[in-house]
């Protein structure tokens, strides 16, 4: 597949576009989104992936449609696990949902340039290295294993960039409105909402070594790579509304992207073989007798597992009510100085 440098630029270009549009249209003006307006927008971006999929698949072969199809796929299940580390941030630090929008807006930015640099990278690496094929489909088989153990009672925002963010910055103790950085007292601080930046920036940084390598696994292509993470990417913050509380029963979601990660693994070290080029295995040849695995019934696998996992998740939890995330509006735990612990999570609402 040969994609000329101005599709590169036309394609970054109109990606760097719409989420200028999402700025501007919906997350200047702090607000929660309603329903109706997240199932729209998540519709739109949705039907949107799909179309460009049709046009890769005119354009240049449904060998390369396929692979489009699959790794969108996969990029969407990821994103929505994704989606409930964020929905844990949110509600660890406490944020205010109508505060939500500008800090998933941030967060998907971080994601998508972090993936970028993943993807060139890959990319290089794929290139020069066959060898590559084993280091990745190896990592993809660890992946599928840390999935497993998903649920593991820690708190993801807290992690080592966080504290060592609230340890060199000076945070306030309350919101001010959707700044990242206020000004009290003639000092510049930043505040709540810049802790849970950095948290969910991190947690990007981590899905990246999961999302990349998973991708390749089902193409080669660098355009295909990028635009199925661009695509999975757009819409994530109406999809995060729209799902909500939904997101608490999809309890086997681990396990269905376990068993993807670990499949995807298993392609991959399948096609290191046939393009061996290390002269420890079959003296530097390729194992021409081991199976590759197709597109199509790549595609038909990472479908089928995320509907089974899926399916099998509302059964589970068929008459549960998820656990209601809501602000808190009771007096909140206080500091010695009688504040409020914003960077402990425990934060008070405030206009500034």
């Amino acid at each position: 597949m040969d994609t000329p440098t101005w599709v590169w630029l036309v394609t970054v270009g109109v990606t760097i576009a719409f989420f200028v549009f999402e700025f501007l249209a919906h997350v200047r003006t702090p607000h929660e989104p309603t329903i109706r307006e997240s199932a729209a927008w998540s519709a739109f971006y949705i039907g949107l992936a799909l179309l460009f999929g049709v046009g890769i698949g005119l354009v240049n072969g449904w060998g390369f449609g396929g692979e489009y199809f699959a790794g969108y796929l996969t990029e969407k299940a990821l994103s929505v696990d994704n989606l409930f580390v964020f929905l844990l941030v949110m509600s660890g630090f406490a944020v205010p949902k109508r505060y939500q929008q500008k800090v998933l807006l941030i967060g998907i930015v971080i994601a998508l340039v972090m993936r970028g640099a993943f993807i060139a990278v890959g990319a290089t690496l794929i290139a020069n290295l066959s060898w590559v094929f084993y280091l990745f489909g190896a990592l993809l088989l660890l992946l599928a294993w840390r999935q497993l153990r998903h649920d593991d009672g820690k708190d993801p925002g807290d992690n080592a960039i966080t504290r060592w963010a609230r340890r060199v910055l000076p945070v306030t103790d309350d919101f001010h409105r959707d700044r990242l950085v206020t000004r009290e007292a003639g000092r510049r601080m930043v505040t709540p909402l810049f802790i849970t930046v950095v948290a969910i920036g991190f947690i990007d940084l981590i899905f990246a070594v999961d999302s990349i390598p998973a991708i390749y696994g089902l193409t080669e292509q660098p355009y295909i790579v990028f635009t199925a993470n661009a695509f999975a990417l757009m819409g994530l913050r109406q999809l995060y509304f729209l799902l909500g509380g939904v997101l608490e029963r999809l309890v086997y979601l681990a396990q269905g992207l376990a068993f993807i990660l670990a499949f995807i693994g298993v392609k991959l070290i399948l096609h290191a073989l046939h393009v061996n080029e290390l002269p420890f295995i079959n003296g530097g040849q390729p194992v021409l007798w081991v199976p590759e695995i197709p597109t199509w019934f790549s595609l038909l696998v990472i479908a089928a597992a995320i509907a089974v996992a899926t399916a099998a998740s509302l059964v589970k939890t068929r008459g549960k009510l998820p656990r209601k995330k809501s602000e808190p509006t009771a007096s909140p735990r206080t500091n010695s100085a009688g504040r409020v612990d914003a960077t402990k999570g425990h934060v008070e609402t405030s206009e500034g």
